[in-house]
């Protein structure tokens, strides 16, 4: 099988891609694999997330994040 890990800064894994055929065999093989599919079939979908919060929340959270950031950096220098 021909997966690939996702590591954090520390190295440790994350997070595991599968390709999809591969994914598509598993779940053909175990059929409660494919209820998790169904449950939430927009669990993947980054696109689900459009529209949740305001354009001006948004802003809102990253300039809080870009201070944070700042403060982050200027308590490790």
């Amino acid at each position: 099988m021909n997966v690939q890990y996702l590591s954090d800064a520390q190295g440790r894994h994350t997070a595991i891609v599968i390709p999809i055929e591969e994914w598509h065999n598993i779940t053909a093989k175990h059929q409660d694999l494919k209820t998790l599919e169904i449950a939430n079939p927009n669990r993947t979908k980054p696109s689900a997330f459009r529209g949740a919060i305001s354009k001006e929340t948004a802003d809102e959270l990253l300039r809080h994040t870009e201070q944070a950031r700042t403060q982050w950096e200027s308590n490790i220098s």
